[in-house]
């Protein structure tokens, strides 16, 4: 997680006139560190091991609290399917989610199709859906496919 994209989402908070404590800074360092697909429990471990000795365990509903507050801002998005969370590529960027999420590794690459988007709103509206947008696909990914 690079400086500027911090920099970025502490601007973004200020502009929208919310706090990016150090609770949701916290929760959303270490889910940038997991490098991938992480559920709420493995980020409080995670917190707990870089926690002071002393330091009273991570409680689920801080955890669960920061990542609403996240989800809400557009800094992670919770991917159902799997019941994860991922750091937004483009944290703060206003877009619809489109995930790939490779069923054999667990590899999860976020796109930002826009025609994608689109064409999935038109297709559920038609159909008298409002299509919250956000797309899970399931496919291989390239190493996974080339070891099938």
């Amino acid at each position: 997680m690079s400086k500027a994209t911090l920099d970025r989402i502490e601007a973004s908070c200020l502009a929208r006139g919310v706090r990016f404590t150090a609770q949701r800074r916290r929760v959303f360092l270490a889910l940038c560190e997991a490098g991938g697909p992480v559920g709420a429990y493995d980020i409080m471990q995670a917190l707990d091991e870089k926690a002071v000795d002393g330091a009273p365990k991570t409680a689920p509903p801080t955890v669960y609290r920061a990542l609403e507050f996240l989800q809400a801002q557009g800094f992670v998005h919770r991917i159902a399917s799997i019941q994860a969370f991922v750091a937004c590529a483009e944290p703060g960027h206003k877009h619809s989610g489109q995930f790939l999420i490779c069923p054999d590794c667990g590899r999860v690459d976020e796109l930002d199709d826009e025609r994608l988007g689109r064409s999935v709103g038109e297709a559920a509206a038609a159909r008298g859906f409002a299509s919250n947008r956000q797309i899970e696909v399931t496919a291989l990914c390239d190493e996974c496919h080339a070891q099938g």
